[in-house]
């Protein structure tokens, strides 16, 4: 099985490479607002915070399709792929229309976690421009759901790594201004975002036409009714998923937005770890759509001994691989901080928060995976009901005790290391449940 084990990485490789390109527009909008005005950064923090607590959820629950193309493609039946592609598209359009609601409309969720006023008018201003780019975000996602599940994403990361190259003088141009353009600050980050996501989607919709790669799938057939059937199968798989991933990122985004009260400084700070935490989970995100992608692959196949195996096998490399990147971030930590910002209080402070970043992502790395094979054997709800429980309750509530009101014998710390201290023991308490619950899982599988 050494065979899987290179697939896996070479999979897992090329989704990376365009996983960082995508997270390289974070990374640079992060620098660029940074470079502008600190009021910028700590603005950024809360808007990109809203943004993707929306779109991660919704992009959750078309990627929890992934298992569902996969096993087709592992069954030897590419020809049903089309017809089930199309039926997506019904529940892309449902996910759309509420992020773009969500995202117009922030004023009740900007006012509930107390960003300060003066902050609010920049963030919502980004958030409007970021709503109209959300249609193309989330569609171009089903796109590469279709590919990793088919184990085919290099055309994906060709347009990934493209995106890039124009993102960046984009952001620079927008945000600074130049050539007869105002400054746009923030804002103008926004609309680099926007032009580059219409731009992804057009190409990858002339790819699914021209490309003979998607022939032998269908895709370009007649769109047939909606099929409800179907689509309640796909939201009883995508539902729980994308509520999964809700809670999951708004446990990480809402600690921004409790973080902003405590001044631009602390915000700008927990930018850069925050930042620097979703580079990182890159890797093993990467590893774990590859994982997922053989794990259902064997599973259509009917080969239930060969899809443990390829778990085991993901299992290694993912753990592996977020002990170096732990390792890195503590060891470097005050020379990451260093290039994001020139303030020296909020580089020490950011500094400071990727001790504790570091022991987050060691067991983000590991839950991250177990997700992502349960959702291969159709284990939603238990992730959820673990998430809600850990992550909101434990890491989240117990982060704002901490923080704001002391927990127990600690004296309330009035800093974001709080946030970052709590939510980590969270997560690798549901680290262990989720392991858990896939050995039960997989056991059951194979008797």
């Amino acid at each position: 099985m050494s065979g899987e084990r290179s697939l896996i990485a070479r999979h897992a490789g090329t989704v990376l490479v365009g996983q960082l390109a995508v997270m390289a527009f974070g990374v640079t909008d992060t620098i660029i607002a940074g470079r502008y005005s600190e009021h910028a950064l700590a603005a950024l923090s809360v808007g990109a915070a809203v943004f993707i607590s929306v779109y991660v959820s919704l992009m959750g629950v078309l990627q929890a399709l992934l298992p569902v193309w996969a096993e087709l493609h592992g069954a030897g039946r590419g020809s049903e792929v089309g017809r089930s592609v199309r039926q997506s598209l019904y529940l892309a359009g449902i996910a759309i229309v509420i992020g773009m609601a969500v995202l117009l409309s922030p004023g009740a969720v900007l006012q509930w976690t107390q960003v300060p006023p003066e902050m609010r008018a920049e963030v919502e201003a980004y958030l409007i421009v970021l709503a109209f780019g959300l249609a193309p975000a989330l569609l171009f996602r089903l796109f590469s759901t279709l590919n990793q599940s088919l184990g085919k994403p290099q055309l994906v990361t060709w347009l990934q790594l493209g995106s890039l190259l124009v993102k960046l003088p984009l952001s620079v141009w927008f945000t600074f201004g130049g050539a007869g353009l105002p400054a746009m600050g923030l804002v103008g980050c926004g609309w680099a975002t926007l032009c580059v996501n219409w731009a992804m989607l057009l190409c990858a919709v002339w790819l699914l036409r021209s490309s003979p790669l998607y022939t032998g799938y269908r895709l370009w057939q007649r769109p047939e009714a909606p099929d409800w059937h179907t689509i309640r199968h796909f939201a009883r798989l995508g539902v729980p998923a994308g509520l999964a991933v809700l809670v999951e990122v708004t446990s990480f985004t809402l600690m921004a937005l409790f973080i902003a009260r405590l001044g631009t400084a602390a915000a700008a700070a927990h930018q850069i770890a925050a930042n620097l935490m979703a580079v990182a989970y890159m890797v093993p995100l990467s590893l774990s759509i590859a994982t997922s992608a053989r794990v259902s692959f064997w599973l259509g196949a009917g080969d239930v001994a060969k899809a443990r195996h390829v778990c085991r096998l993901g299992f290694e490399l993912t753990v592996m691989c977020a002990l170096l990147f732990a390792t890195a971030m503590v060891t470097l930590r005050s020379q990451l901080a260093n290039v994001y910002s020139d303030n020296p209080a909020v580089v020490a402070l950011a500094a400071a928060l990727l001790l504790p970043v570091a022991a987050f992502h060691l067991s983000d790395a590991m839950q991250t995976l177990c997700v992502f094979v349960l959702r291969c054997y159709r284990v939603t709800l238990a992730p959820l009901l673990i998430y809600c429980t850990m992550l909101w309750g434990l890491g989240l509530g117990g982060s704002y005790l901490l923080a704001y009101r002391g927990l127990g014998p600690w004296a309330a710390m009035q800093s974001p290391l709080a946030f970052w201290i709590m939510s980590a023991g969270a997560l690798a308490l549901t680290a262990t449940m989720f392991i858990a619950l896939l050995r039960h899982t997989m056991a059951k599988r194979t008797a």
